[in-house]
């Protein structure tokens, strides 16, 4: 009884800090943010400014603004997702492209893309398993009929791809997180014996299809190319003329749960993350819905990822659907897995809208919840290729191979506004514009910086106060400009 007592003497002294010996740990309270300036960073067309420094704008006391004033609110007491990344994918394609260039043209490149301070601080990457559309021609990694996959290899890659990524990793300080997705498995897995058009997997071979995921991670992985995760099938619902396969909603549910999810376990790969969908927002919630409300299936999914080709015109893309996934699922993660400007033509790389329509999807998607993002092709050649349907697009950065030039389109810049400046960790933060010429978002770096991202697209000059924790600073929005503020 009294050594009873005595310990509940000294459990009541350490909770009151009674006892030296127990030592507190002081929980302190994030610093409010309080604006002394911010700087000032601007792309606009008709002008020089691409993402370049302009000003310093100093914050004074603010209180109730007029109706009359156009005004950008930041509150970062109001805090949303937590931001993983931004980069592009290293494609056949790019890696092909960015062998033929000079070892000069190659470091400027990876520093265009992977320097923070020099270029645009991609942290996030996407790679192919297997042939794509942007790749030279078709292959497999394994042979005809072999169910055991002991023909397993990564052969063909290693001669472009796979120097590209470590290059790309290196350029990237050594960390560059790459998730990985399958355009077709091997014709003779599918019902219509062709990696092309369509099709679908066999149900004799889904579990061989589920461990060649699981031969892709861990051969690129003994490379020394690490996957932080996966995708089930790029575009799942599109009969494509290149390397496609169909999954309807529960035909992706049960691979996931019956046959992909388990294996990843079974393997000890249950850390990888898997991302459902890896198609257009117009069927989001739908794919999202089946495979999330199943916990079976569920449990083994980390994301949704998304594009943006769905039936659009001009900027009105679905991001409606991504409110809503986000909303019904909030503890999974939304990410932009691949986006592009198709059709490509030479003399069209300097039109402006390519690069707003980057801009209006960024923004859109970050304040819809979306946590990482990633561009298709890093680089292709001055015909938007190689390809080997002809599907030739538009990418930030295209090589002139004939000459060995880089060519930056506007999009490069319009990306850069967001990867240069938002920090792995970051949370998205409130922000409100009170005029719908100009859009915005905002977040908080975990070193306290606060960036703000303002986009316009139209074609007046728009003066306004942005405004944070009862204070304002006076800036002008440029016709068709996008800037961010650092403060």
């Amino acid at each position: 009884m009294i050594k009873s007592c005595s310990s509940m003497l000294m459990l009541l002294l350490a909770l009151s800090g009674g006892v030296s010996a127990q030592k507190k740990t002081a929980v302190q309270a994030p610093k409010p943010v309080v604006p002394e300036k911010a700087q000032v960073y601007l792309t606009a067309k008709g002008t020089d400014y691409r993402i370049t420094p302009t000003q310093d704008v100093a914050f004074e006391k603010f209180g109730q603004p007029l109706e009359t004033q156009v005004c950008v609110f930041v509150d970062p007491s109001v805090k949303f997702q937590t931001m993983i990344g931004m980069g592009g994918a290293l494609t056949d394609a790019s890696a092909e492209t960015f062998a033929k260039l000079s070892e000069a043209a190659q470091k400027e490149l990876l520093t265009a893309y992977y320097d923070k301070e020099k270029g645009i601080g991609y942290n996030f990457a996407r790679t192919n398993i297997a042939s794509c559309d942007f790749s030279s021609d078709t292959y497999a990694y394994v042979k005809d009929n072999d169910s055991l996959l002991t023909s397993f290899s990564v052969a063909h890659d290693e001669q472009f791809r796979i120097p590209f990524i470590k290059k790309a990793i290196t350029a990237a300080g050594g960390k560059l997180p790459l998730f990985a997705s399958p355009w077709s498995p091997p014709a003779w897995m599918k019902d219509n014996s062709n990696v092309l058009r369509g099709g679908k997997l066999l149900e004799r071979y889904k579990q061989a299809w589920a461990n060649h995921f699981v031969k892709f991670i861990r051969t690129y992985e003994k490379t020394g190319i690490p996957i932080w995760g996966i995708t089930v099938q790029n575009e799942p619902m599109a009969i494509q003329k290149w390397e496609s396969c169909v999954f309807t909603a529960t035909d992706e549910r049960d691979f996931i749960k019956k046959y992909l999810g388990p294996t990843l376990v079974k393997n000890g790969l249950q850390g990888k993350k898997l991302i459902a969908w890896d198609h257009n927002r117009d069927l989001l919630y739908h794919r999202a819905s089946t495979i999330l409300s199943d916990p079976e299936a569920a449990k083994y999914v980390w994301g949704i990822g998304y594009h943006w080709y769905e039936t659009w015109t001009g900027n009105a893309m679905q991001f409606n659907n991504l409110r809503l996934v986000h909303d019904a699922f909030p503890s999974k993660n939304l990410v932009f897995t691949e986006g592009c400007i198709e059709k490509f033509k030479l003399d069209q790389v300097n039109e402006w809208g390519l690069g707003e329509k980057y801009g209006n999807s960024m923004l859109n998607d970050f304040n819809s919840g979306t946590s990482a993002w990633t561009d298709w092709n890093v680089l292709l050649d001055e015909n938007g290729g190689p390809n080997h349907v002809g599907n030739f697009c538009f990418a930030p950065i295209h090589a002139d191979t004939k000459t060995g030039k880089l060519i930056y389109t506007n999009c490069y810049y319009y990306i850069g506004h967001f990867s240069k400046f938002v920090q792995s960790g970051a949370k998205r933060i409130a922000c409100s514009s009170n005029r719908d010429k100009l859009q915005s978002t905002a977040f908080l770096n975990p070193n306290g910086k606060v960036v703000v991202v303002v986009l316009n697209t139209s074609d007046d000059k728009l003066g306004y106060k942005l405004s944070i924790a009862g204070k304002a600073a006076n800036l002008e929005s440029l016709p068709h400009s996008i800037m961010t503020m650092v403060l």
